[in-house]
């Protein structure tokens, strides 16, 4: 990552295994970002590091961190390795979670509406529309991904997410991010709402 400190770094030595993990660096000299995917073939020995850490109340203003049961594991010699990924989509951030849908519906996972799905609308891909959405009168997209039991009605909708149940009228959004049952209605902009939300003109 170019700039590693909002997420943890691994210290590694010469032969690729792990000395430690680092939470939230301050500092961009080590850029080994850590994908937050970890495999143990014994958990009971992250089970025991973790009640060691909270015994010894090791945190960061209040939040105990996996990484540092894990630093507890490699103090006491665990071998650990990495394993690097060619792609590594982030979800941290609202913008971070829409370019990661961008990515997703550019590489393979777009999927376009069933007939039945659409009438008087104009799809602009790459797209997902679950089978079980429904859209009329509307322009979809580029880069929108339309949950299942969602209804968008004489809407134009650009670079969101519509999570399931979302339901969209007369409105005109752009770099959304809308939760479960979320309802919007004659509204024009960019909105990030939780679940079971409502916003009305």
């Amino acid at each position: 990552m170019p700039d590693p400190r909002r997420f943890g770094v691994a210290e590694v030595n010469a032969g690729g295994q792990v000395l430690r993990l680092i939470e939230k660096p301050n500092d961009m000299n080590n850029n080994l970002a850590v994908v937050g995917c970890y495999y143990f073939p014994d958990g009971s020995h992250l089970v025991k590091a973790i009640e060691e850490q909270v015994q010894k109340k090791i945190s960061l203003k209040g939040e105990y961190f996996l990484v540092d049961a894990i630093n507890l594991m490699l103090e006491k010699d665990l071998p650990m390795r990495i394993e690097q990924v060619k792609t590594w989509l982030d979800a941290g951030t609202s913008e971070a979670l829409l370019d990661t849908n961008r990515h997703l519906l550019e590489n393979g996972c777009d999927r376009e509406p069933t007939p039945g799905q659409l009438e008087d609308t104009i799809i602009i891909p790459p797209v997902f529309i679950h089978p079980e959405a429904r859209v009329s009168t509307s322009i979809i997209g580029p880069f929108v991904s339309v949950g299942a039991g969602s209804l968008v009605q004489h809407s134009s909708i650009r670079d969101s997410i519509l999570s399931p149940g979302a339901h969209i009228t007369n409105a005109n959004i752009e770099g959304s991010l809308l939760g479960y049952d979320v309802v919007v209605n004659g509204l024009i902009g960019k909105f990030n709402l939780g679940d079971n939300s409502w916003a009305n003109w």
